[in-house]
């Protein structure tokens, strides 16, 4: 184990982090992260629902009608912050000079296409009319009029939205007013997350920000709530500090600050895991800050997650019934049971399985059946970037369905490569999740987290190069022991908002 001065550990006290975790952290950087195992991509027929309208009229009909009993929770990670939206606007504004260039020039010098992009769509911006007011512009050349009109919308002394969290920013106009994420997501749950006349979102955010997304819900929870007829209860966390990660050099020795302390660095969005973990409800839906789209679409969205939800509510009634068949001693259904465990939650049987004992067999079906449940919505892949849908030989030598990012695949092995090019589907992120047992009590999510699938990147630090530690992703490997449901899903469900001239696309324009 490490040497830890008496000031590392304080450190480590004031964290909430155990010198064991740490020395763990640093083991994981000399041994490094096993890429998975691919042995397939998920399709259509293997690995992935599609259901006919007859099919999803009946999943809506039992959610809508189930879910009147059920707590229910929108989860909405949203400490993203706005600047990497912003970061091709803030290149501009370092390299160009309206007063020395044209913009044409400037395009035509750099091949910046973003900003080509962004200045013949100006207009069509949700915040359009907010900058504009701001400047007084009178012949002025095309180039300074963009200049202007972007530093106006980060420069720290004006709008500043490259401090925002993105949750906040205006993404949707309706007339002459604009709408943020945070409004959407709170209209989006009270059509699909709501039971009994209310709606209840868990937002993970930044602590810096706290005030201003409560600042929003003051200005936009009567709007809100009389166009619905829900009332809301919000509430927010932040990443824990335990979850940070420690930082190593080149050498895997810790990385100290120029001040002698130890250097930690946020965990990744795995870290939510905790956050998830401390929610109190039946049922959890789960979508990005970014991922929302104008009025028009928010039906067919709502209808899409009520599909998944009944989905979800069903597989897990049959599984807390055969749960409690087999605690009790009925095994008359062991082959019914175990054909529902392998072809509805997807965790298949073991070889042998035929020739083991009755307890053996029930041990492993209960096993499988006592695990929380997600339902997962999977876009045709249409050239968007994200994680996708696959058959892999998980850590404990089973086959699973898992969601995988590209990172987590060996490059060098063409097999491996094939297996990713034959991905029809990837991964929108768009969860609904089932976190009780059959009793009604709440899983302990950290018993279902694959250690072993974080992630091992490169980074820069006071000039210096270090190793840094992300642990294994939200819906990767942070639920790689979950039994896991991939449903295809209609693209109209799938609408991020990564730089700033996405929302310039038909999804976002009202």
């Amino acid at each position: 184990m490490m040497e830890l001065t008496k000031k590392d550990k304080d450190q480590l006290t004031t964290k909430g982090i155990s010198a064991e975790k740490v020395a763990r952290q640093i083991e994981t950087f000399k041994e490094g992260i096993p890429f998975v195992n691919l042995k397939s991509a998920a399709v259509v027929g293997d690995g992935i629902y599609r259901f006919t309208l007859e099919e999803e009229q009946h999943l809506v009909a039992t959610y809508s009608e189930r879910s009147k009993h059920l707590k229910i929770q929108k989860f909405v990670p949203a400490s993203g912050a706005a600047s990497r939206m912003f970061k091709a606007l803030f290149s501009f504004l370092g390299a160009f000079d309206p007063k020395n260039e044209t913009l044409a020039a400037y395009v035509k010098r750099t091949n910046d296409k973003d900003i080509q992009v962004f200045a013949d769509g100006l207009e069509k911006f949700p915040f359009y009319d907010d900058v504009k007011s701001r400047l007084e512009i009178i012949g002025a050349t095309r180039g300074e009029e963009v200049y202007a009109f972007v530093k106006e919308l980060l420069d720290e002394g004006a709008l500043n939205y490259g401090f925002y969290p993105k949750g906040l920013l205006p993404f949707h106009k309706y007339g002459t007013t604009t709408v943020t994420p945070f409004q959407e997501h709170l209209k989006e749950g009270a059509l699909y997350a709501a039971s009994s006349g209310k709606s209840q979102l868990h937002f993970t955010i930044s602590e810096q920000h706290e005030a201003m997304f409560n600042n929003e819900l003051k200005n936009v929870r009567k709007k809100v709530q009389a166009d619905t007829g829900v009332e809301f209860d919000v509430d927010y966390s932040f990443q824990k500090s335990a979850t940070d990660t420690i930082a190593v050099n080149m050498d895997n020795s810790p990385f100290r600050n120029a001040d002698g302390s130890l250097l930690f660095r946020p965990g990744g969005h795995g870290a939510l895991i905790e956050n998830l973990n401390d929610q109190d409800a039946d049922i959890i839906f789960i979508k990005n800050i970014d991922n929302v789209a104008v009025t028009r679409d928010s039906d067919a969205i709502a209808q899409s997650k009520k599909i998944l939800a009944g989905l979800l509510l069903e597989a897990q009634e049959k599984a807390f019934l055969y749960t409690q068949q087999l605690k009790k001693g009925n095994e008359d259904s062991l082959h019914d049971i175990g054909t529902f465990v392998e072809s509805k939650l997807n965790a298949k049987l073991p070889e042998g399985y035929a020739a083991m004992s009755q307890k053996s067999k029930v041990d492993f079906l209960l096993s499988k059946l006592q695990r929380p449940i997600r339902v997962c919505g999977m876009v045709k892949n249409e050239g968007e970037p994200g994680g996708g849908p696959f058959w892999i030989t998980n850590g404990k030598g089973e086959l699973s369905l898992q969601i995988i990012e590209s990172a987590q695949i060996d490059m060098n092995k063409p097999e491996q490569v094939a297996i990713l090019k034959n991905a029809t589907h990837f991964n929108p992120v768009d969860l609904v999740c089932g976190v009780r047992d059959y009793e009604g009590k709440k899983y302990n999510l950290l018993d279902f987290v694959d250690h072993k699938q974080g992630f091992i990147t490169g980074k820069t630090k006071d000039g210096k190069e270090l190793k840094a530690l992300e642990l294994p992703g939200l819906w990767n490997g942070a639920m790689a022991y979950w039994n896991t449901i991939f449903v295809e899903v209609p693209l109209v469900t799938f609408n991020p908002v990564k730089t700033v001239n996405d929302l310039l696309k038909p999804s976002h324009q009202g």
